[in-house]
């Protein structure tokens, strides 16, 4: 198969169908904008295993979502999008940069969650950017801006519950979306759900669990990531 895009954590690839591609989860670990980087054994099947479960979940919910169905051990088949250029970060509770822009003590728990959006490109940073820069920078039309915020926060209250049931805490979590080949009219849930793009912690202690622990390091990453994938299963199981 073709490749068509490599990023830090997944490849593309074409396949016979011209509006399916196939997603592989990598196991590579990068953090601070690709500065810190390493490899996890048994990541990408990881993450790539809880991507099925939450997208299923979400599609069950109502969430369209580009997952089509599962590949392998460490990819699946998603439908073809146009990735949009922003990536929307839904915070719960202070962490990382919130914590360190606002000067607001990490853990405190947010009166209502707190929807943020930056500009997807690695030579800027992923800056931080608001709805008229967005307007200016032609990321988004108003109408497809306001459907992606709807959908974060539902996904949000899904997750927060869901996770909840699991014995973990949702601190914040960023979401990316893409225009549907081939009219490119609709908008849906794309790129993954996992430990990669959530912070999630213990409900009981507050121990991290998620990519902070390589961040930060805080202990082995692949101890945290299949506890979360245990306790995702027998959630659903339960």
């Amino acid at each position: 198969m073709k490749l068509i895009y490599e990023g830090k954590a997944k490849r593309l690839y074409e396949t016979e169908e011209p509006n399916e591609v196939l997603m592989e989860f990598k196991d590579d670990a990068t953090a601070f904008n690709g500065a810190k980087k390493a490899s996890f054994a048994d990541k990408g099947r990881i993450n790539k295993t809880l991507s099925v479960l939450l997208y299923e979940m979400l599609e069950n919910e109502g969430v369209p979502t580009h997952f089509l169905r599962d590949h392998g051990e460490n990819s699946i088949i998603v439908r073809r999008v146009e990735i949009v250029q922003i990536e929307l970060v839904m915070r719960n509770i202070v962490a990382g940069s919130l914590a360190k822009r606002t000067g607001l003590p990490e853990g405190q728990k947010l009166r209502q969650p707190i929807i943020e959006t930056y500009y997807k490109d690695d030579q800027l940073g992923d800056p931080l950017v608001t709805d008229e820069h967005i307007r200016e920078l032609n990321l988004a039309r108003p109408d497809e801006l306001e459907k992606i915020k709807r959908s974060g926060l539902k996904v949000n209250n899904i997750l927060t519950r869901f996770f909840g049931k699991a014995g973990l805490t949702l601190v914040d979590f960023k979401l990316e979306y893409g225009r549907l080949f081939p009219n490119k009219h609709n908008i849906v849930l794309a790129d993954e759900i996992s430990p990669d793009t959530c912070r999630l912690w213990d409900a009981a202690t507050g121990a991290k669990m998620d990519k902070d622990l390589f961040r930060q390091d805080l202990g082995d990453l692949i101890t945290g990531y299949s506890e979360i994938l245990t306790r995702v299963q027998n959630a659903l199981a339960s």
